[in-house]
């Protein structure tokens, strides 16, 4: 079986098919997704969350204090309900008072209401409904960004939450311009990944691409490169110079990254380690890819 460069749990790792002798890229073809079933968007105490669901859903259940606060700190008008636990009125004191002058409802629930509606015992005392941000087509943010040195990811294939919430963290550490989402994707912010994000989830915005080759003919149009990491053949990491504009292809679950997308790619990248472990997850790695790139390339 062809090794990974990141994660040897099965989940969200990208692999080659067996199928396909004498490739380097360690995608394949790419998943067939099916949208998940749509769920009532109003919460009660005891109802479990639904926050896993597609885009087409308008509101969003979020947990976790860092999660919430980063919303109230950026667009404060997307929020629609708070539930909270009493401990945590003296901390939300600002937050309150906004949702009273503002005419948002809030109420104190206890800890077993408040672990049914986020679905997690890590709700951290507060849970709140919120609008949906729309993502960005892929020319507004070619649009909108500025001149320079800039770097985004391109998930393919990535679904676990709690993976995507770390590549929110450590894509806003680094200044990463936006998340690119394949047309088809399902993949959407949940409640969970939001919460992982620490935050996270508000500094980087989501950006849906059209078809393959359009999305890699207006990027390489704004001067930017894709990278994609392979098994064998790609260059060392942290000896690459990589270039100032860059989009890292990041694939996983299953079959993970379409072949095509993965050979369309114009620098394969390698992850150097000991060989104690198999490799990174992905969520690991792109924190690795990102630091790298941003240790090149500070503003």
């Amino acid at each position: 079986m062809t090794k990974s460069p990141w994660s040897g749990s099965g989940r969200d790792t990208p692999r080659t098919p067996a199928s396909t002798p004498g490739r380097d890229s360690p995608w394949g073809t790419r998943a067939r997704t099916t949208p998940p079933a749509a769920a009532s968007s109003r919460p009660t105490p005891a109802a479990a969350s639904a926050d896993e669901s597609g885009e087409d859903r308008r509101e969003l259940r979020l947990y976790g204090r860092n999660a919430i606060e980063a919303v109230f700190a950026r667009r404060p008008e997307a929020i629609r309900k708070l539930y909270l636990l009493e401990a945590r009125i003296p901390q939300l004191q600002p937050m309150l008072k906004w949702c009273a002058a503002h005419r948002v409802g809030y109420r104190v629930v206890g800890e077993d209401d408040l672990r049914k509606l986020a679905a997690s015992t890590h709700h951290e005392g507060i849970v709140a409904e919120v609008l949906r941000e729309a993502p960005l087509s892929l020319g507004d943010w070619l649009q909108a960004l500025p001149e320079g040195p800039a770097c985004a990811l391109w998930l393919d294939g990535v679904g676990n939450p709690h993976n995507l919430g770390a590549i929110l963290r450590s894509a806003a550490h680094f200044g990463v311009g936006a998340v690119l989402l394949p047309r088809e994707a399902s993949l959407a912010l949940s409640g969970a990944a939001a919460r992982v994000a620490e935050g996270g989830a508000e500094a980087v915005r989501f950006v849906r691409l059209g078809r393959d080759e359009n999305a890699l003919a207006q990027l390489r149009s704004a001067g930017f490169e894709l990278a994609a990491t392979v098994v064998r053949g790609g260059e060392d990491l942290f000896e690459a110079a990589l270039p100032p504009r860059l989009i890292y292809v990041l694939g996983a679950e299953g079959e993970g990254m379409d072949a095509a997308l993965a050979e369309a790619c114009d620098i394969k990248l390698g992850i150097p380690g000991s060989g104690a472990v198999e490799s990174l997850n992905v969520a690991s790695a792109t924190a690795v890819l990102l630091a790298q790139w941003r240790q090149q390339h500070r503003a």
